[in-house]
């Protein structure tokens, strides 16, 4: 259905999410580009940095141009085999955002609290080993979750009022016994969003205990000012999945769903190469080498 409910608002709607997609693609493109053309940037540290503009981008080109092409044509019809599809992507890779936030967590607690031991910890093979152990996670949960949606029997009226496949909307339409499938869903919650939370306050936990051992004012904040891009996106993400999956199916509002679905979908990708770039020395150095090289070398 997306927004047709307000249909003298869809133009404005196109062009907003048509430009929010454009500088989404645009900006992550840009830091994962800087990043991979400086060599000095070539650390662990910056191997999780460049991971989220990528997942970012992958979460966004799932949704967004299903959402244009049906505000633009007005024909909101997506396949069964599409809506799953769909559905599959958006939870392994909102997944694997979750876990990366954890694994970006523990980067800063060793940077900041073992700093003299970060790249022996954090050597190559280990950082790769935990972004290989994300992805398989998140591709093993949202699998597993999709294979059971995909027995269900659905009621005779197939209209979503969403505007792409999420998981609530469509359990909303099951006419089968979701019992089995609700309590598998709170499991993979408490797998996928619990543990990883809880990883990312006890490493805050110790960050902040550390941070408070430093005796100058200016020591502190050069040292928390190396989390603020982390913090930022810790608290968006945790904040609109919280509003929207952790809670029962019954009680689940559709206009809340889209907004904070809004949120994490196109407002926090379009966000992100912002808040990682300005609040970083390093990336906006390379962003302007990359920049004045690509204006050097254009004819």
């Amino acid at each position: 259905m997306g927004f047709s409910e307000q249909p003298e608002q869809q133009p404005l709607l196109f062009r907003l999410f048509l430009a929010m997609y454009l500088v989404t693609i645009l900006g992550n493109l840009l830091i994962i580009m800087a990043i991979g053309s400086d060599t000095h940037l070539h650390t662990s540290m910056y191997f999780f940095v460049v991971t989220p503009p990528f997942i970012d981008t992958s979460i966004t080109c799932t949704i967004v141009p299903k959402v244009l092409v049906n505000i633009q044509t007005q024909n909101h019809t997506i396949s069964y085999t599409g809506c799953l599809v769909q559905m599959y992507f958006f939870m392994a890779l909102t997944l694997m955002d979750d876990f990366l936030l954890a694994v970006m967590a523990y980067d800063r607690y060793v940077a900041i609290c073992l700093p003299l031991h970060y790249t022996m910890i954090l050597q190559p093979q280990c950082c790769q080993l935990l972004v290989t152990a994300s992805w398989l996670c998140s591709h093993l949960l949202a699998f597993s979750s999709t294979l059971l949606m995909a027995q269900f029997s659905f009621y005779a009226s197939h209209s979503i009022p969403h505007f792409f496949c999420d998981l609530l909307p469509l359990l909303k339409l099951a006419c089968s016994d979701t019992h089995i499938f609700q309590v598998m869903m709170f499991f993979n919650s408490a797998l996928s969003g619990v543990v990883p939370l809880i990883c990312v306050l006890v490493s805050y936990a110790h960050i902040i205990h550390t941070i408070l051992k430093i005796p100058s004012a200016g020591g502190k904040h050069k040292v928390f000012s190396t989390c603020g891009s982390h913090l930022t996106m810790v608290t968006v993400f945790y904040g609109t999945l919280l509003l929207v999956y952790f809670q029962p199916s019954s009680s689940y509002s559709a206009g809340t769903g889209m907004v904070a679905s809004v949120t994490y979908t196109m407002v926090t990708p379009m966000l992100n190469p912002f808040i990682y770039s300005l609040r970083n020395r390093d990336i906006k150095g390379a962003l302007w080498k990359l920049l004045a090289w690509r204006t050097c070398s254009t004819p």
